[in-house]
């Protein structure tokens, strides 16, 4: 990674008259940035402003962050409809990548309700490859005291994205089959043991290497997707979790049940435009003509679904399978590593407070 420097001073907020709003700030950060979209050599480490905070946002310094599938497409601009949904069309409108953080407020903005500053929190952040990131309140709850950082900072978005795909779509009762495809990857490790919880039997499809982690994540059975094709499984299913598939639908109806459904989760079969999309909207359009739901859905971030989250770390049900660990000078190389091999579960990113 290269480094250059810019340096600002961070412009904090005060909530009220007797509360703190800031720990004294260095006037920049190292960060994980890129300026283009692009391939994982397109990331440096640079520094930059410490980021302020506006109304209902705080600063966090992160202690910890995590990488998944989502940050490569952040990261590469792909597919192009990401970037007409808001991301910025020819550039990145947030240059530094990163949204899984965990750590401690430093500096609050207005109208931050419960937070203060020294409140050990996780969830989402915008930029949290660095130093420092600012979060919407409405995206953090606090990291309960059992939950060690690393844990927290490698859950919530792979965690809430498997929990609304369990409960708010695919509506598990206890007792169903669900099958997860891509089981051990960030959002597949979560969805097995969440459906576990929650009293489902659960089978998981993955590579051979990465079968075992996946029954030690509470699956009954683990498929390996290169020598049994889906539909060869020989069993059906009330729930089918589909993580940045590639089957097509009448390979996966024909693992549910009559009245079976199945949730996509993203998607790496429609190409540099629409991604997983096209498939997603053929699913919606079939499913009027048939008993079986056939849904996709766009994660929700918010404390709606990271409360119970982080419920589900603290009492133990749930654990991040973190398959890599690298720092902030190592994000390229990790991204690299991930894009080019794949990694089982989460890759970790311990940065541990501000410079």
């Amino acid at each position: 990674m290269n480094t250059t420097t810019t340096t600002n001073t961070a412009h904090l907020t005060p909530t009220n008259e007797t509360a703190p709003t800031s720990v004294e700030l260095a006037a920049s950060m190292a960060a994980a940035v890129r300026h283009r979209y692009g391939s994982a050599d397109s990331v440096e480490l640079e520094r930059v402003a410490v980021p302020t905070p506006r109304r209902r946002q705080v600063v966090i310094e992160v202690e910890a962050s995590a990488i998944d599938r989502g940050v490569v497409h952040l990261m590469t601009g792909l597919p192009l409809l990401l970037r007409v949904a808001g991301f910025g069309v020819f550039r990145p409108k947030q240059p530094v990548l990163g949204s899984d953080v965990a750590g401690r407020v430093v500096a609050v903005g207005a109208d931050v309700g419960r937070f203060r500053v020294g409140d050990e929190v996780m969830g989402v952040a915008n930029g949290a490859f660095a130093d420092y990131a600012v979060a919407n309140i409405d995206k953090l709850v606090m990291r309960p005291a059992n939950v060690p950082v690393e844990h927290a900072a490698a859950s919530t978005i792979s965690g809430i994205t498997a929990l609304q795909a369990l409960t708010a779509v695919g509506r598990v009762r206890p007792g169903q089959r669900v099958l997860v495809i891509g089981a051990s990857g960030g959002v597949g490790s979560f969805a097995v043991q969440i459906a576990t919880a929650l009293g489902a039997q659960v089978t998981g499809v993955a590579g051979a290497a990465n079968l075992e982690s996946v029954r030690a994540l509470g699956a009954v059975h683990a498929i390996d997707h290169r020598t049994t094709r889906i539909d060869e499984i020989g069993s059906t299913f009330d729930l089918v979790i589909d993580i940045a598939g590639r089957n097509p639908l009448r390979r996966l109806r024909r693992v549910l049940t009559p009245t079976g459904t199945l949730v996509i989760v993203g998607g790496e079969d429609g190409g540099r435009v629409t991604g997983g999309i096209g498939r997603n909207v053929r699913a919606a359009l079939l499913s009027l003509f048939t008993r079986q739901r056939l849904t996709a859905f766009i994660s929700k971030e918010s404390t709606e679904f990271i409360a119970p989250l982080a419920e589900m770390l603290a009492d133990g049900s749930v654990t991040p399978l973190i398959g890599a660990r690298t720092d902030l000078a190592g994000v390229s190389d990790a991204l690299d590593r991930l894009e080019r091999h794949g990694v089982a579960g989460k890759t970790l990113v311990t940065i541990g407070g501000g410079s």
